[in-house]
């Protein structure tokens, strides 16, 4: 597991976002990341947001850290985990990422602004946050990534060598299939003579032993899941079922469950121009095909395949959008900026309403704020006169407005939930521009890096041949 912990910090953002990024610590920012920020406007990005909802004082940042075992993962791997934390628990928050490797443990550090770009809410860090959501959600995704499997402190929760190290690279196993299955019988089954009716229709024999043993048909072995989870104990599973019922009668959850249908191989498309470009860039760093392994390669080519998820990236918006040649690509920036002018006059009009609605916005949080304030001052608690003063100067700005509270609550609410989208659809479409901009940058360097690979492999087979 990685170990956790969270520091508030009031100093200068830029400072805090050097270190993270720092070229000497992520292999000249290579295992760096940014989530609702630009790659080199980070910074400025993150004032701009404190300062369009005035929230400039107090706590300007926060500094999130992921500390490694030692030789546990891989630098990527790290990146990964950490960027999937940052999508998942900072959904809103201008985040830096950057995985550090100047130690002998692999630690990843998150930077994120103090307040939401989309919400204009600050962030407030608690014990309460931290274990029930930094600490239980990093450690669910260490685990998803088959971080810390190997020993857990008894012996019955031991997996084997080949199954850790294929859930290390993600790969599927016999046991996360059978475990994937037995979720979707426990789903579907009414009781549990139809789950196990489920489970043989899916391909599995059932041992009904001192526990239950599943294996697809052709196996040597019976597994036995419920050795390591209850859940898959025949306890467990007819709880489960039967709470699944209680849930579909209390309309809690829907009694069929759509699940995608079943879609026939097809052929890959033949590319042409860019796309072309990119699908041969990807082969010859070996993400399109199967690779040795560990592979042979320069420590140029290291970094180059450290890349390669972004290239991917790369690649699935020019396939998405259609964009073969330049003139596509002219296109589509042009259609980009238009939609992003008429997105940004629609925000001007909005903050304009919020910023004439800001007296009665802040009463309107005063009074839900200080209501307990209010009942303390009223019972005779003492230290109480500043905040109930704040109170009723909220209250009278609220009664001279003439506007019920109910229909200002929720005016607010949509005028903060309206800026949210329309935030996130700028932020959309200046990555939109971002990508292209990256990719015709990218274009001359590419052809010169396969030139350059392609020379090396030539040397390399050469230089084998001539050793036989």
């Amino acid at each position: 597991m990685a170990i956790t912990k969270i520091l508030a910090r009031k100093g200068r953002l830029d400072v805090g976002i050097r270190y993270v990024l720092n070229g000497d610590k992520t292999e000249n920012q290579i295992l760096t990341a940014h989530l609702n920020c630009d790659p080199g406007r980070e910074c400025r990005q993150m004032l701009d947001t404190k300062r369009a909802v005035g929230k400039e004082d107090g706590v300007q940042y926060y500094h999130i850290i992921q500390s490694f075992q030692p030789g546990e993962v891989t630098p990527e791997q790290a990146l990964e985990i950490a960027t999937e934390f940052a999508k998942e628990h900072l959904s809103g928050y201008e985040t830096v990422i950057g995985v550090h490797v100047d130690r002998h443990h692999i630690h990843a550090h998150l930077i994120f602004n103090s307040v939401n770009a989309d919400t204009g809410e600050k962030y407030h860090s608690n014990a309460r946050s931290y274990y029930q959501q930094i600490r239980a959600t990093s450690d669910r995704l260490c685990r998803e990534h088959g971080l810390s499997v190997i020993m857990q402190g008894s012996p019955g929760k031991t997996v084997s060598y080949i199954e850790w190290l294929r859930q290390s690279r993600g790969q599927p196993t016999f046991r996360s299939m059978l475990e994937a299955d037995l979720r979707t019988a426990i789903e579907d089954a009414n009781d549990l003579g139809h789950f196990f009716l489920l489970m043989e229709h899916m391909g599995y024999e059932i041992n009904h032993g001192n526990r239950l043993g599943f294996r697809l048909r052709g196996q040597e072995r019976f597994m036995y899941p419920g050795r390591k989870n209850p859940l898959f104990t025949e306890d467990g599973i007819q709880a489960a079922i039967r709470h699944g019922l209680e849930a579909i009668e209390a309309e809690r959850r829907p009694a069929i469950i759509s699940r995608p249908l079943y879609q026939p191989f097809k052929k890959h498309p033949k590319y042409t121009g860019i796309m072309a470009l990119y699908v041969h860039y990807l082969y010859v760093l070996g993400k399109i095909r199967q690779r040795q392994y560990p592979p042979r390669m320069t420590p140029q080519l290291r970094q180059e395949v450290m890349k390669s998820e972004r290239f991917r990236e790369q690649f699935d918006f020019l396939r998405e959008n259609g964009i073969a040649t330049q003139g596509d690509m002219t296109a589509f920036q042009i259609r980009t900026e238009n939609a992003l002018a008429d997105l940004m006059k629609q925000r001007t009009i909005l903050n304009v309403r919020k910023k004439k609605r800001r007296p009665l916005y802040a009463a309107l949080a005063d009074v839900d704020a200080l209501a307990p304030a209010k009942r303390l001052y009223e019972d005779g608690l003492s230290g109480m006169e500043a905040e109930y003063a704040r109170y009723v100067e909220a209250v009278t700005v609220l009664d001279k407005s003439g506007i019920p509270r109910e229909r200002l609550t929720k005016e607010k609410a949509a005028l903060y939930e309206q800026l949210a989208q329309i935030n996130q659809a700028i932020r959309a479409e200046r990555k939109k521009l971002a990508l292209c901009q990256e990719i015709q940058d990218r274009l001359p360097r590419m052809e010169q890096s396969i030139r350059r690979i392609e020379n090396k492999e030539v040397e390399v087979t050469e230089d084998e041949r001539r050793r036989r």
